[in-house]
């Protein structure tokens, strides 16, 4: 039989009644039979039995000849007019059922052949995938929350040591002073302090519900 072991397997033969037919061997008579692709200028050449991995594929029914009229380069290659650089990690799958990309290649160009070729469990990797990092990007970064604290020059020794956790001391201003307690000045001061706060993918912040002391 082929060797073929298949990630995920089961689930994908759960998903959209798309069986994964990639154990079955093909017809006789179709087996060992070359096929030369000319994908938008650059010749790709593989097997009949490769192409037919995935039974549904545009590739699968290009090969057996059905109902496609395509037309061939003078070497007899089939011409498909599609970027070839996507093409080989497309083929690649259907060799080994792995999607493996080189990490400058875009996935929503990977996508787009995949759904033009209409290879079913590729579509739905790369789907996966790309949710996957939309996932992990919500995550990150964090929101900074700053909040202006108005205290007395002999109020700030004692507000910057009791600062709750998380709270960061900022950036001081001196506005100067704005009462005349006898002949004493008491200098007046903005205190401004931050924390980071992590959005949670629900939206949810993950903030302590401890407040800053003043």
């Amino acid at each position: 039989g082929v060797r073929m072991r298949m990630e995920g397997r089961e689930e994908m033969q759960g998903a959209v009644g798309l069986r994964c037919t990639w154990d079955i061997p093909p017809p006789a008579g179709t087996q060992a039979k070359w096929v030369r692709l000319n994908v938008g200028g650059t010749v790709f050449l593989t097997t009949r039995q490769t192409l037919c991995r995935e039974q549904k594929s545009f590739l699968c029914r290009l090969c057996q000849g059905e109902d496609l009229q395509s037309d061939r380069d003078e070497t007899g290659a089939y011409l498909i007019d599609r970027d070839p650089t996507y093409f080989g990690p497309i083929l690649n799958f259907l060799r080994h059922g792995k999607l493996v990309l080189d990490k400058d290649m875009a996935e929503e160009g990977i996508l787009e052949e995949a759904e033009f070729y209409n290879i079913g469990p590729l579509i739905r990797i790369i789907k996966d995938r790309m949710e996957e990092k939309d996932y992990t990007v919500t995550q990150v970064p964090p929101k900074h929350v700053y909040r202006v604290l108005q205290c007395q020059e002999e109020e700030l020794t004692q507000m910057v040591s009791t600062m709750s956790d998380g709270w960061r001391f900022e950036q001081l201003v001196n506005i100067g002073s704005s009462y005349n307690y006898g002949n004493e000045d008491q200098t007046e001061f903005l205190c401004v302090v931050s924390k980071e706060l992590y959005n949670s993918p629900n939206g949810l912040s993950s903030e302590p519900s401890h407040k800053a002391k003043v």
